[in-house]
């Protein structure tokens, strides 16, 4: 797994489960892999406490009084949310645990459960979470750097990722090709781009994130 040792042992784990026993017996286990653990006795309890950005995930019970474990992951989900999700249950079933992984979770674990098969899905999500994290810090950096684009050079840009030629770019503007490769060598520096290939990653990065 491409994790470093600090960031596992410097994530958070939020266990949330009604069961007193079993909230004991998690923290328990996930704390003898180095790893911090929280552990609340409802959904409610865990939103009344959870401060969003923590790096970590969450290990949620199904069943539980008032707000139920699927139904937390889809409140995280509308308020986007997103903190990767293991889910356990003593009382699996196929549509529960569809909607569990339609919904996103990292795994669906029924009780009782071997202690490695939940400490790797904890492993995988915590993994998740920490490439999600620096997915979104580049996605942070590439909106900062097109930012600093004139509106011409970024046209200049979007043509250039396009495919079109420098030629093409200049007839489609009405200015000189010479023009045109002097907004292309500003737009490859400001964005910092060592090739139009990387440039165009970035351009993609940005659109897929919306």
């Amino acid at each position: 797994m491409n994790m470093s040792e600090s960031s596992f042992t410097k994530a958070t784990v939020f266990v949330v489960d009604d069961d007193q026993a079993m909230r004991n017996s998690l923290k328990w286990l996930i704390e003898s892999v180095g790893v911090q653990v929280e552990s609340f006795s409802s959904a409610d309890d865990f939103l009344a406490q959870y401060h969003p950005g923590r790096a970590g995930c969450l290990v949620l019970d199904v069943r539980m009084p008032g707000m139920s474990g699927l139904d937390l992951q889809e409140y995280l989900l509308q308020k986007n949310i997103r903190i990767p999700v293991v889910i356990i249950t003593g009382h699996g079933d196929v549509p529960m645990a569809v909607r569990a992984m339609k919904g996103g979770a990292v795994d669906f674990i029924e009780k009782p459960f071997n202690d490695e098969v939940l400490l790797d899905a904890i492993r995988r999500a915590i993994a998740f979470e920490e490439q999600q994290r620096s997915h979104h810090s580049e996605h942070l950096q590439i909106q900062e750097r097109l930012a600093h684009l004139t509106p011409r050079e970024h046209e200049v840009m979007v043509m250039v990722t396009e495919g079109k030629s420098n030629k093409e770019i200049a007839n489609s503007l009405g200015v000189s090709a010479k023009t045109i490769e002097a907004h292309r060598a500003r737009v490859m520096e400001k964005m910092q781009a060592g090739s139009l290939a990387e440039l165009v990653r970035m351009v993609l990065a940005v659109h897929s994130n919306g």
